[in-house]
């Protein structure tokens, strides 16, 4: 018994086509630095899965130059770039206090001994 159908049902959904150019901008869209695939693939109404196996196939290709502007305004709507400062110079050490009622207690512990630090609050904490 054959429980395929030879035709095609009229609420069947069938798979979609893109054209070249779509597809160069969405890639050119999802290479830009910084920009999430997911995020491009949603402004364009396609999965992000479909998306990546396109940056794939480009970058397969050894198309990986830099990448094209073209319709990027269209794909970063309600994304704003924020530059983040430059680094600080933050110190390296744990830091933790302690306190037990009217007692403090500070602890300064190099971070390159990270594991000596959690062995030593275990064996406090008992």
């Amino acid at each position: 018994m054959n429980t395929i159908s030879d035709q095609v049902t009229p609420g069947r959904r069938r798979r979609r086509t893109h054209s070249a150019e779509f597809k160069r901008r969405v890639v050119a869209a999802c290479r830009a630095p910084g920009v999430s695939i997911a995020a491009v693939a949603m402004a364009n109404g396609i999965n992000a899965n479909l998306a990546r196996r396109w940056v794939l196939d480009v970058e397969r290709r050894g198309d990986v130059g830099a990448p094209d502007r073209v319709g990027l305004n269209v794909v970063a709507k309600g994304f704003v770039a924020a530059q983040m400062p430059a680094a600080q110079n933050i110190s390296a050490d744990i830091r933790i206090e302690l306190r037990r009622g009217a007692t403090v207690i500070n602890v300064s512990w190099p971070s390159d001994a990270a594991s000596t630090c959690a062995a030593w609050i275990r064996e406090l904490l008992r």
